[in-house]
């Protein structure tokens, strides 16, 4: 939030003095970088709270609401930027020296992508939606402020101010792309999307280490509260476990699927085994058919 703070103070001053819309259109975004982060810091610090009575679930969606409420602000950044450059570009563009617009956007790119690789690490750690998203926002600044500079470059060798309040528009449109897809990304966690397919692979595997005290499982169901992964399912035991054996058992199995799939609410639904002629769990043959995953 502190180094958001300062690109965006250096990049209004350099863009008012020089008359510049690209370093203006970057400062916008330098803007919603300090709203993006405020805004994931306090949906992350509520996320972290522990479940209670009127959300038994946690509060992972927190999270969640911050990427699509960043969204909209990024959209709405971009329709500005698109609507001043199309104004500059019907009313004239007067610049003044570029120089010190060229410098700012250079060092911003290299600061965005310090913050950006920082935040990339830091998101695959805590498996953090918001922090993923606010690491993509800060890796694209590097491509849009090295955009930017080679325009004011071509601007300042060949004299074409029309370049700049142009390669705006192109800027706008890119926020527009990225708004988007936050947008989706964020609204696949409130429709309860499941979770990716590597995730249910490592769920089945898990299961497929211990085929010789399962009989089989299905309705598998995963979904993500942002940074909480939500995963249920139905467990066939033999009938003639004991009800702590088959504890036991699924105790033992949530423990495995956290150590090897992060943060995350499992539920098991244990169910006895539906073959009638079943001689007894000390004469089980073993080689009924495993019951796999079924919708």
């Amino acid at each position: 939030m502190a180094t958001a703070t300062s690109l965006t103070l250096l990049k209004l001053v350099t863009g008012l003095m020089t008359g510049s819309m690209a370093v203006l259109s970057s400062a916008i975004d330098s803007l919603l970088d300090i709203v993006m982060s405020v805004a994931n810091f306090l949906a992350i610090r509520q996320a972290e709270q522990p479940p209670d009575t009127k959300h038994p679930f946690g509060h992972g969606k927190f999270e969640t609401i911050a990427t699509i409420v960043q969204a909209l602000a990024i959209g709405l950044s971009g329709g500005w930027v698109c609507y001043e450059s199309v104004r500059r570009l019907l009313t004239g563009v007067t610049l003044g020296k570029l120089e010190g617009g060229m410098a700012v956007l250079a060092f911003s790119a290299l600061v965005s992508w310090k913050i950006g690789r920082f935040l990339v690490h830091t998101a695959r750690e805590t498996e953090s939606t918001a922090l993923k998203a606010d690491s993509l926002h800060f890796s694209m600044d590097v491509y849009t402020n090295l955009a930017l500079l080679a325009g004011l470059v071509a601007i300042r060798v060949f004299n074409l101010a029309w370049l700049d309040p142009a390669l705006s528009i192109v800027v706008a449109l890119y926020i527009f792309y990225q708004a988007f897809g936050l947008f989706r990304y964020g609204l696949r966690d409130i429709l309860d999307e499941r979770l990716p397919e590597t995730i249910r692979e490592e769920i089945a595997t898990i299961l497929e280490q211990h085929r010789g005290k399962l009989l089989g499982y299905h309705r598998l169901r995963t979904r993500r509260a942002g940074s909480q992964k939500l995963i249920d399912f139905h467990l066939t035991l033999c009938k003639y476990l004991s009800v702590e054996e088959a504890h036991d058992i699924a105790d033992h199995l949530e423990t495995h699927m956290k150590e090897k799939i992060g943060r995350a609410d499992i539920t098991i639904h244990v169910e006895p085994c539906p073959f009638e002629t079943c001689p007894g769990r000390h004469k089980c043959p073993g080689d009924f058919p495993f019951n796999k995953e079924t919708p």
